[in-house]
């Protein structure tokens, strides 16, 4: 153990208060993106006295991993106090002048962390990570104010990128609201394929695939769709089926309709189409798309999940189409929103390695 590493044990102690009087009824679960989020679970009937509360300031983490692939579900709760299921182990820091409580969590939030938990887990039926483990981890512990600075450092960073994805979702909003105005209360009136150079994807061989840069980018499906662009994952030497940048990616197994815009040229999988406006309209065309993604919704809304969705089907989707002009108007005001919004998405994957970097200097 490096000379400023220490166990965890050192620092943190198991908490067990239960909510007996009913006193909190904000009811959370901790999310594979370690954070506190709103339950989904029927609590209709459910006793919450046996729920634990969690303050402000504690932690929770689901000991089981064998559900959650390399992620280990494990927050901070800087909100208001929650109550949570009992399955959860609630923890706090002894000492907050030895170890910063957010300190540690950037460590939580390491992948490296998320790999040593899956590894240390054990148990025949389903694998945990349990509270002895959890002692046993050990961590650099440098001066208090060397930690408060590095997750100041962090939090500039990470508050930056939640700016960023609060003005794109406005812009974004302001965009599809030009596009209702121009297409609204109007009837379907052509097929996407009259409109769009349509191709669907083919997975090449999977002794292809990389992540070493080797070959052509490639996506397989809407895992890596973020906002508005995908996340690189995986290169592949020999693609079969293209996007150009520019290109719609429309997910056409479930959930059929999620959309995404290649922002490279690229190789696509069996999961997604890519779909090119015939006249240039980049702006108009995604945001038919968009559309055509709530309606399918709707449909999952009522019951029925699209497994898929076939060439032909694709090519016929019913759409509305502007005459030439039209389009072309609505490009020039919404195609500098795109440009900004394609800006603010590119500073956020800036960002996001920076995150990244920060995380992997604590060992250092």
């Amino acid at each position: 153990m490096k000379s400023n590493y220490k166990q965890l044990r050192n620092y943190i102690q198991l908490v067990d208060q239960r909510n007996r009087d009913l006193s909190v009824t904000n009811l959370l679960g901790v999310s594979i993106g370690k954070k506190f989020i709103p339950s989904i679970a029927n609590t209709v009937g459910t006793d919450l006295s046996s729920y634990k509360i969690v303050r402000t300031g504690q932690f929770a983490y689901g000991p089981v991993t064998s559900r959650n692939g390399e992620k280990i579900s494990i927050a901070y709760l800087d909100g208001e106090d929650c109550i949570i299921s009992s399955s959860y182990t609630v923890f706090e820091v002894i000492n907050k002048e030895g170890l910063d409580p957010e300190y540690l969590m950037l460590w939580f939030s390491r992948p490296e962390f998320d790999r040593y938990a899956r590894f240390k887990s054990h148990g025949s039926v389903r694998e945990i990570f349990d509270w002895n483990e959890l002692c046993m981890v050990e961590l650099p512990v440098p001066a208090i104010e060397e930690q408060r600075n590095i997750v100041k450092a962090y939090k500039t960073v990470t508050d930056r990128i939640a700016l960023k994805k609060r003005i794109n979702d406005n812009l974004e909003a302001q965009a599809f609201a030009v596009y209702k105005n121009y297409t609204g209360g109007s009837e379907a009136n052509a097929e996407l394929s009259e409109i769009a150079t349509i191709t669907m994807g083919t997975s090449p061989e999977g002794e292809t695939f990389n992540i070493d840069g080797q070959g052509d980018v490639f996506y397989q499906g809407r895992t890596d769709f973020g906002f508005r662009f995908p996340t690189i994952r995986l290169y592949t030497t020999e693609g079969k089926r293209y996007a150009k940048a520019g290109d719609v990616l429309m997910s056409v197994r479930a959930p059929v309709g999620d959309v995404n815009l290649a922002k490279e040229d690229c190789a696509i999988g069996r999961g997604l189409a890519s779909i090119r406006p015939k006249d240039g309209c980049y702006s108009f065309l995604y945001y038919t798309m968009q559309e055509l993604n709530f309606e399918l919704k709707k449909f999952n809304d009522e019951g029925t999940v699209f497994g898929s969705i076939t060439k032909d089907d694709l090519f016929a989707l019913k759409i509305v189409s502007l005459d030439s002009q039209r389009r072309k108007e609505f490009e020039s005001m919404v195609a500098p929103i795109d440009e900004m919004i394609k800006s603010n998405e590119y500073e956020i994957f800036q960002l996001q390695e920076v995150c990244s970097t920060i995380l992997s200097r604590l060992t250092h």
